[in-house]
């Protein structure tokens, strides 16, 4: 589990050194200075719809908000949204979500719960982590009630001028009534935090202001209390691309969706104009410590400037955090041995799946385990049958080179022949030419 020991800090000041703060109410810095003077912590709760059994990296940035809310003293709430769920945010999105059935709500809350435990201390002595469902609340608020209590709160003409709602209800579908009330329930969460736990600070992503000023306002309105919120930048690559995301789809926590490995590779290969970035957000490093990086970062963000994943120092620093909170020491180590046979170190003690995830995206062909039998086969048939040559004669000029790697073991002997001894588990050979053009040979 990360850290989430108490630390002497400024929570708000610790947030803005960060790049964490987009927008925040009126007084929200006071309100969370003040509260030592008042010696009262304060309570504040972030929001997950459990839309799948797993978070992914973009909901890292709220996480991270909720961890340094712990470290600061004070108090963080989760909300899992089981109530929510059934509905689904419209937030930035251009079409109705799809309708979940109940028990794959309840299946996903499960995965979320344990997820968030890797990141919050749900048994601290002074200030614990609170786990809650809207569900407890939603499903059993009577229609009438919620109209009566919450609905008369909220002006049609407001909500209809929320960006969410207006971009929706340009396009030709619109917007159904289910998703035009989810800001109600989730103004009617803030309140409910707020009588229940004196829960006075909201925080999400930019796309969630207008639903926490409904909260804020609806808690103002019939408490005649101040509240406040905060917002964190909707993050992206230096490039454009939303962050989180890559070719292969969408990055999760969960090691069954994304793999250790593939989870270490996609933060190690952060551009070094990112990376003092996601270092301040996704870590727990100092601000001394993340300076340290810097000057590396920049040498490598000269184009002309050739840089090895063996000297980004400040991506894998950043690689090993993350993953070490995430998935543990153990997934660590064997994502750190994974990249390292990448990039031609000894491929030793891996099993069959981790060796399919390392190579799963490198060439790939079948030969007989027959062939291997007896003297073997010649290794130069193998590198034309993969596909590292086109001739026989080009393979015996390239192992004359010395630029022709079996299991990454180099191979001087133009005559060399494989047999059984020389696969990996007897069903795989990596055949390799160069620096990183692999080939992934499947023994059948």
């Amino acid at each position: 589990m990360l850290t989430t020991q108490l630390v002497e800090q400024n929570f708000f000041k610790e947030l803005a050194w960060r790049g964490f703060l987009h927008t925040s109410t009126v007084g929200a810095e006071k309100h969370l200075a003040d509260a030592p003077l008042r010696e009262k912590k304060v309570t504040g709760y972030v929001g997950f719809d459990p839309t799948a059994a797993s978070l992914h990296v973009g909901s890292l940035l709220p996480i991270m908000g909720l961890v340094h809310l712990q470290r600061a003293g004070h108090t963080p709430i989760a909300i899992a949204g089981g109530g929510t769920g059934m509905i689904g945010d419209p937030s930035g999105k251009a079409q109705e979500r799809k309708l979940l059935l109940k028990e794959d709500i309840e299946a996903n809350l499960e995965g979320i719960k344990k997820q968030l435990m890797h990141f919050l201390d749900f048994n601290a002595k002074s200030n614990p982590a609170k786990l809650v469902n809207n569900a407890d609340w939603l499903t059993k608020i009577s229609m009438m009630e919620f109209l009566r209590d919450v609905g008369k709160f909220f002006s049609v003409n407001e909500m209809l001028a929320k960006d969410s709602v207006k971009s929706r209800l340009e396009q030709e579908q619109g917007m159904s009534f289910t998703e035009f009330s989810y800001s109600l329930l989730q103004s009617y969460d803030y309140l409910q935090l707020f009588e229940k736990y004196d829960c006075t600070l909201q925080m999400g992503g930019s796309d969630q202001w207008g639903n926490i000023v409904g909260g804020i306002d609806l808690i103002r309105r019939k408490h005649g209390k101040e509240v406040h919120g905060i917002v964190f930048p909707l993050i992206t690559t230096s490039s454009g691309t939303k962050f989180g995301k890559t070719e292969a789809g969408t990055v999760w926590l969960d090691p069954q969706r994304t793999s250790p490995y593939r989870f270490y590779q996609y933060w190690i290969n952060v551009g070094d104009k990112d990376v003092i970035k996601f270092l301040r957000l996704f870590t727990l490093l100092s601000q001394s410590e993340i300076e340290s990086y810097h000057g590396d970062a920049m040498e490598g963000a000269m184009d002309w400037l050739p840089k090895s994943q063996e000297t980004r120092e400040a991506q894998r620093k950043l690689a090993e955090e993350v993953t070490r909170t995430v998935h543990g020491e153990s997934a660590l180590a064997q994502a750190v041995k994974a990249s390292k046979i990448f990039f031609g170190g000894e491929i030793t003690d891996v099993n069959e799946n981790e060796l399919l995830d390392i190579f799963s995206d490198v060439p790939s062909v079948e030969i007989p385990k027959d062939r291997l039998s007896g003297e073997g086969l010649p290794l130069i048939d193998a590198m034309v049958t993969a596909g590292v040559t086109k001739s026989k004669g080009e393979a015996r000029r390239a192992i004359q080179q010395g630029g022709i790697y079996l299991n990454n073991v180099r191979i001087s002997d133009e005559g060399k022949k494989v047999a059984i001894d020389d696969t990996i588990k007897g069903k795989f050979i990596v055949l390799r030419k160069g620096g990183r053009n692999y080939f992934l040979v499947r023994i059948k």
